[in-house]
């Protein structure tokens, strides 16, 4: 086998690798690729780093997901080549991962590197690693050259000054590379190596290079560049950076590229936080300013979502002067955009104003666009605001909040879109809790019962679910007396999927009061439907007597339970036969059983095992009939 004697058994592992990795089918190698850790220590340190990675290093060229899986498991085997001595050995092979064409891979393989690099000594970084970054520095081809730029800030740290010199020489080489790709690298890792680097080289050779590639002719160039202005401005004291980083940024917010401006849209917050207080009034607020009213609707989203993050994070005491004067122009203007995707950025975020101006500018400045937004076209703007009610009512009470929100909410409860509907019944437990008992009877409980009835499956399934809630809210003498009543009269609704909602909210709401209310008040009801004429009733009858069963007492079930059940079993529909066994028999194969034993015959049994899979039809039958167009 490959050349190796078989009476060799410590050279076994080797040469079922080298037969595994030959294999024609991928998958028989990537699980020996995943199993290197396991062949390396069979054959031992010694053998590893002799012959092991030196075959792995001459034999990199196979299918993508074979390499990766090779990469990462060559950043977990310094333990195996004999600890951080030997870990140079690893080098070679991650060395050639890192100049493959398949991103993921190189990506891979940087990190591996990057992992093994911490574990050099600084000797061996100077040895060893250090020279296979010049070397990918170097490289013919652009991908090594990418690959390194990811490499400078791991090992520049802990060598010596002329090699520093050299390794600056060799990224200011990278930031001015022929390709564009090895240039967006550079600028992707620039931020990352400023912090490696001391404060008198970062203004001295890093700042050059970061104002260059802020002004490259590729976008995605300057994009990343714009990343790499936060790390610096935050190395720098305030006077460096007004200096140093504001022009570019300047520069950068009014870029003729819409990608660029997104990028410092998505990054002013960070931005802000790295230039001061004193910058971010002088020249953030009025770039702000800006990129909430650019042409470009992503950029406009983009910033949007930052609106409440930068006003939490301007200083007290400008706060509201500068919300009141600069941005809520600006936010009034968003409200009624053109573009969707902007308004619901918006309404994701304009709540949380509420807690930094207070009650009377919320009053006055903000319901207003909460009042608009509510009844915006589209529907993601609405949801949005409505799952940020909570913001407001904790600012401007629930009386206020009430008079001005409420008729909308309720006039979203009504919607035509269903998923509206749905989100106002998952909010609704939340309210109900801020409005109270009193004040929800009086508003909201028509409302909720409504729901039970809706002509979406979806709703009226989230409206049992509501009530359960409200129930353990408001308490067991607010069911009998609100909740209780109407959901059992429910039984006698001419649509028999009202019907089916009415046992499947009694199922909830047991749980909610307790047995003792379950069995004087819906018992009856449950047992008086088991004479229903429409079988998909009578089989959740039967599901539902099964569920609740474990509360009942011995006595009730012999008297009551078992004799309906019974009733059941002997139905003309096999459905309702099969759904009344499981509950007596409480098994699913017991049920078939217990159907035979019955004096059922062999034929019939026949019938009730192609009806199996009908039962399940039946049950998801509400759904599938009643439900809107997704």
């Amino acid at each position: 086998m490959a050349g190796v004697d078989s009476t060799d058994d410590s050279l076994y592992p080797i040469a079922v690798l080298i037969d595994e990795l030959r294999n024609e089918d991928v998958q028989i190698r990537l699980v020996s690729i995943k199993k290197l850790s396991t062949i390396a220590l069979a054959l031992g340190v010694e053998k590893t780093r002799s012959e092991l990675i030196p075959f792995l290093t001459d034999t990199i060229y196979d299918e993508d997901e074979v390499l990766l899986a090779l990469a990462e498991q060559l950043g977990q085997l310094t333990p195996l080549v004999g600890g951080p001595e030997y870990v140079h050995c690893l080098l070679p092979p991650l060395e050639s991962l890192a100049t493959v064409e398949e991103t993921v891979v190189r990506d891979k393989a940087v990190e591996s590197l990057r992992t093994i690099a911490a574990l050099h000594s600084p000797a061996d970084l100077e040895n060893h690693f250090v020279p296979l970054v010049k070397r990918l520095s170097g490289g013919d081809w652009f991908t090594s050259r990418t690959s390194a730029c990811g490499l400078f800030s791991v090992c520049y740290p802990r060598v010596s000054n002329s090699v520093k010199a050299e390794l600056r020489q060799h990224f200011r080489n990278l930031c001015g590379d022929d390709t564009p790709m090895a240039r967006r690298a550079a600028a992707g890792k620039l931020g990352e190596f400023a912090k490696a680097v001391e404060l008198d080289i970062l203004k001295s050779d890093l700042i050059p290079l970061f104002t260059a590639l802020a002004q490259d002719e590729q976008d995605s160039v300057r994009l990343l560049a714009v990343e790499a202005c936060v790390s610096i401005a935050s190395l720098l004291q305030a006077e460096d950076t007004e200096q140093f980083v504001m022009p570019t940024l300047r520069q950068a917010a009014e870029d003729k590229s819409w990608r660029v401006r997104y990028m410092v849209a998505d990054k002013f917050t960070e931005l802000q936080k790295a230039v001061g207080p004193e910058i971010t009034k002088t020249d953030l607020v009025p770039a702000f300013q800006g990129l909430l009213k650019d042409c470009e609707a992503e950029v406009r989203a983009a910033s949007s979502h930052k609106v409440k993050e930068f006003c939490s994070n301007l200083s007290p005491d400008i706060r509201e002067s500068v919300i009141m004067t600069n941005i809520l122009p600006c936010v009034k203007d968003l409200v009624s955009d053109a573009n969707q995707h902007v308004k619901s950025a918006l309404a994701s975020v304009i709540m949380g104003l509420s807690p930094i101006l207070g009650k009377d500018n919320t009053i006055e400045h903000l319901l207003p666009l909460f009042l608009t937004q509510l009844k915006d076209e589209c529907p993601e703007v609405r949801l949005n605001i409505i799952s940020n009610l909570d913001c407001v009512n904790e600012v401007i009470g629930i009386k206020q909040l009430s008079q001005s929100l409420l008729p909308a909410i309720v006039e979203l409860a009504e919607d035509t879109k269903w998923r509206v509907r749905l989100a106002i019944i998952e909010y609704m437990p939340l309210l109900a809790g801020q409005l109270g008992v009193e004040f929800f009877d009086e508003k909201l409980n028509s409302l909720c019962m409504t729901w039970l009835v809706d002509h979406v499956f979806a709703i009226r399934d989230a409206a049992t679910l509501n009530l359960k809630k409200l129930v353990e809210k408001f308490g067991v003498d607010w069911a009998q007396q609100t909740v209780i009543p109407k959901v059992l009269q429910m039984s006698h609704d001419q649509n028999y999927l009202h019907r089916m909602t009415c046992l499947f909210c009694i199922n909830l709401l047991a749980e909610a009061v307790g047995p003792e209310m379950t069995i004087k008040l819906m018992l009856p009801t449950i047992l008086g439907m088991a004479g229903d004429n429409v079988a998909n009733v009578r089989f959740n009858v039967a599901k539902t007597l099964q569920r609740l069963g474990p509360i009942f007492e011995q006595s009730l079930v012999q008297q009551q339970v078992k004799p309906a059940l019974d009733k059941l079993k002997a139905d003309a529909d096999i459905d309702v036969q099969y759904y009344a066994v499981e509950a007596l028999d409480g098994g699913f194969t017991n049920g078939l059983n217990s159907i035979v034993k019955h004096n059922c015959s062999e034929n019939k049994l026949k019938d009730i095992r192609c009806n199996v899979a009908e039962v399940y039809i039946y049950v998801m039958l509400p759904c599938a009939m009643d439900c809107e167009h997704f």
